[in-house]
């Protein structure tokens, strides 16, 4: 056969090079997908918060601080705003005073990130005793007071506490954690710092249980 008489097979060889390099293209955008989704969704998927999502807005509030000056959640707006509930004769609440500080101290370089706690006692002399007790020197971030405990109760609906919400910059709910948590760990400052960033994982949480378009990376992630 000469060099110029072309093998019948030549076509169909060409076509099941292009069907081979086709199935590579999308094997390789599939795995890349799906490790961006992983990295998107770790720290979300590995915290599992009661409650994910970013459709609801933090409803605003007005409150003063320990040093009796008026604060509004309206006032962090372009900040992310991690948001703790808590009152001194919850024993949890306590415990997990020290992990808040840690996470206060670990976001302090980040001016774009507030840690705002508001306490449900009586007076701010009793938040400032007690938390001075407990840290053994002054809080590293805001206290707030809610002595009828009408914001805390009736606009985010809280009735156990410790309760924390991480709120985005344009005041959205991102995560809301009910209990005591590890605050301090690699984790919650991932998950920060991607509402920094504006990210957000496509999944949702009710319940902690994880819905929604990327919940199945939830579950490959832990080992669900």
């Amino acid at each position: 056969m000469s060099r110029d008489e072309k093998s019948p097979l030549a076509p169909l060889a060409h076509v099941a090079f292009v069907i081979a390099a086709a199935v590579g293209v999308y094997a390789f955008v599939s795995v890349a997908k799906e490790g961006e989704s992983r990295r998107r969704c770790s720290a979300t998927c590995l915290l599992r918060p009661n409650y994910a999502g970013f459709e609801k807005k933090a409803p605003d509030f007005k409150l003063k601080d320990i040093q009796g000056h008026d604060v509004s959640l309206e006032s962090y707006r372009g900040k992310v705003v991690v948001l703790n509930f808590w009152t001194k004769t919850c024993g949890p609440c306590m415990e997990e005073m020290p992990e808040i500080a840690d996470l206060a101290r670990i976001l302090k370089p980040m001016t774009d990130v507030a840690v705002v706690t508001v306490s449900t006692d009586d007076t701010a002399q009793e938040a400032r005793d007690v938390l001075k007790a407990v840290l053994k020197e002054e809080p590293p971030f805001a206290v707030l007071m809610d002595p009828d405990a009408k914001n805390v109760g009736s606009k985010y609906g809280t009735s156990l506490y410790p309760e924390t919400w991480i709120i985005d910059k344009n005041g959205v709910i991102r995560a809301r954690f009910d209990g005591a948590r590890e605050w301090s760990n690699a984790a919650v400052v991932q998950f920060v710092e991607q509402v920094r960033s504006g990210g957000y994982c496509e999944v949702q949480a009710r319940d902690g249980k994880f819905v929604g378009k990327e919940a199945a990376v939830c579950e490959s992630i832990n080992g669900g």
